[in-house]
């Protein structure tokens, strides 16, 4: 069964995308172990970060345990779902929500490499057939 993120849940600032990441690929983390994730080029100051993991957990973001003397801090949300509350805040605040006007626009950039084409195609493809199928 396929998770629905909160369509309430406010989008993470690039700061709380940091975490989110360490969080993700750690599983589980201390405040500790999230400042010394090798994602960050030199360790974040720790009250900061104690910060941010509180206003994420305001927001729905993450949560934490309790583990002795410290508290252990998760990710509530998964990347696909921020992936895709991303990328439908995107098409809603800046296409109007226009997949096709988006598409067109990351194309015409000229950083869409011609391997990376191709693979759109097949996914777009493979969709259709899925769709088409009823799978």
């Amino acid at each position: 069964m396929e998770e629905q993120l909160n369509l309430n849940t406010v989008l993470p600032t690039r700061g709380e995308m940091r975490i989110l990441n360490a969080l993700w690929d750690l599983g589980e983390a201390t405040v500790e172990e999230v400042i010394k994730h090798p994602s960050f080029p030199s360790p974040p100051n720790y009250k900061t970060t104690q910060t941010l993991l509180r206003i994420m957990e305001d927001k729905g973001l993450a949560r934490h345990i309790k583990r002795g003397r410290v508290f252990v801090f998760l990710a509530t949300v998964t990347r696909e779902q921020v992936t895709r509350l991303s990328v439908q805040s995107l098409l809603d605040h800046n296409f109007s929500g226009s997949l096709t006007q988006m598409m067109v626009g990351v194309i015409e950039t000229g950083a869409v490499k011609e391997a990376e084409l191709e693979e759109l195609e097949n996914l777009i493809r493979n969709y259709r057939n899925q769709k088409s199928t009823g799978s």
